[in-house]
């Protein structure tokens, strides 16, 4: 969503860098590109005016100009000023500070993604809090729209409001809180209709649920793609009906990401959670700082790690390592490694997160990383029986037609990836004949073949 602006901006700061001294005509140029990148990413004008007059200020002065390194300097100021538009350092939790059962009201306009978002909530706090938590909804108006929370709640592994016919939101609403009272729920998800645009009358069924329920939270759903849109709906919302903070959902788009920039500073309501998928698992706390960490090509190591920690399983990492150790690694464990990246994500995602990498974005263009490669891999070893994958040495002539008619590759794919596997096994057993201690007294060019020297003809790279 940030690439464009990140680019730019990038631009901007390698321009600054290759000066030794900057003056003031220098930084008023910076600026003014700064400006026409915040512009084109579809950040509100208000918004541009007074992030580009706070860094003027703080890079005129002397401390900058006179500095060592003034294009670091001016990005240190940019990356700040980022932060404070984007509603200050450190993510603003989901406020649960109310007698049970707590009650969060979703609000937004049809199509923002409210009902799985109520969803993707729901198992988050089941989860992650160890909350008992019941989903409700209160759409009556748009077809199907009950069945389909109750088909959420059933995949997040939270209950739903059995659904009553004929009731009113409102007596929806009521019924939902008094089952949260009676059953001993923590929390209370209620999921409203939307419209496809803003209208009175969705504003007085907002007011009157609101006033029945008295919500801890009110959270509005608005559609990252949608641009200046959702910061103009967000601010109808706000002035309507009160919005405690924001979810903003398809972050994953190319949208131009103006939206995300603009929504504090126009709205007054934080941007507390951000979807950027389908699955019930794809969302996450919004956290300012590695978002302008992101912009600015500095990466997000704290979300990468958190990431990591939520999707991978432990207890398989735990007996590859320990398999490592020993010195043992076969076809089965290479595979298990193929799941865990798949279930990280796209590769160019975990790349965005990764400080400097941004420039290998750029190089690639358009084009995906080819992962093909890893599921054409994962093919081959579902084609083999469990003896092969254990031993794969026996795998001669008849076997790899055998394992490539079945996955349907080439014979020719086997042989590189058992030539790939080869060498991932050989740098297993000098890992373990190393020992830890050795590692650190030799470095990781110990665990290469001819210990790191390059071999004569140059060869080919593992993976590549």
């Amino acid at each position: 969503m940030f690439e464009t602006l990140s680019g730019k901006l990038s631009g901007v700061f390698d321009g600054l860098a290759k000066r030794g001294a900057l003056s003031e005509a220098d930084v008023t140029e910076a600026m003014r590109e700064v400006r026409l990148a915040m512009l084109d990413a579809d950040v509100a004008l208000p918004v541009v005016k007074d992030f580009v007059n706070k860094v003027r200020e703080r890079a005129v002065g002397h401390e900058v100009l006179d500095s060592i390194s003034p294009g670091q300097a001016v990005a240190k100021i940019v990356n700040d000023a980022l932060i404070d538009a984007l509603g200050g350092a450190g993510a603003v939790p989901l406020n649960l500070n109310a007698a049970p059962p707590v009650p969060i009201l979703m609000v937004g306009l049809q199509g923002s993604g409210k009902t799985t978002t109520s969803g993707k909530i729901a198992r988050r706090l089941a989860q992650r809090e160890r909350k008992k938590v019941l989903l409700a909804s209160l759409d009556t108006q748009r077809p199907a729209a009950q069945l389909q929370l109750a088909q959420l709640a059933e995949r997040a592994g939270v209950t739903s409001l059995p659904i009553i016919a004929g009731q009113t939101p409102v007596q929806i609403a009521e019924r939902a809180m008094d089952t949260g009272r009676r059953e001993g729920y923590d929390i209370v998800i209620l999921d409203t209709a939307g419209r496809l645009s803003i209208d009175e009358a969705l504003m007085d069924e907002v007011r009157a649920i609101r006033a029945a329920t008295d919500p801890a939270e009110t959270l509005l759903v608005v559609d990252a793609m949608t641009g200046q849109d959702a910061v103009n709906t967000a601010k109808a919302f706000n002035e309507a009906v009160g919005v405690t903070g924001v979810v903003m959902t398809r972050m994953d788009g190319d949208a131009r990401g103006g939206a995300a920039l603009s929504m504090r500073a126009i709205t007054g309501a934080p941007i507390k959670l951000t979807g950027s998928g389908e699955k019930l698992d794809a969302l996450e706390e919004f956290h300012p700082e590695r978002v302008a960490g992101r912009i600015l090509g500095l990466g997000d190591i704290a979300g990468l790690v958190e990431k990591a920690a939520d999707t991978l399983d432990h207890e398989e990492s735990e007996k590859l390592a320990l398999k490592m150790m020993q010195g043992k690694f076969d076809l089965d464990d290479y595979a298990a490694q193929i799941r865990q990246i798949n279930k990280m994500g796209s590769i160019s995602g975990i790349l965005g997160m990764l400080p400097g990498m941004g420039k290998l974005k750029d190089a690639l263009g358009d084009k995906e990383l080819d992962t093909s490669v890893l599921k054409r891999h994962q093919a081959i070893i579902s084609s083999m029986t469990r003896k092969e994958r254990r031993t794969p040495s026996i795998i001669k002539a008849s076997r790899k037609k055998r394992i490539a008619s079945g996955s349907g590759t080439t014979v020719q794919e086997i042989n590189r990836l058992l030539k790939q596997y080869d060498a991932m096994a050989s740098m297993m057993k000098r890992f373990s004949k190393l020992g830890v201690k050795g590692l650190m007294r030799q470095g990781l060019s110990a665990l290469m073949p001819n210990g790191g020297r390059p071999p004569g003809g140059g060869g080919r790279p593992p993976f590549g």
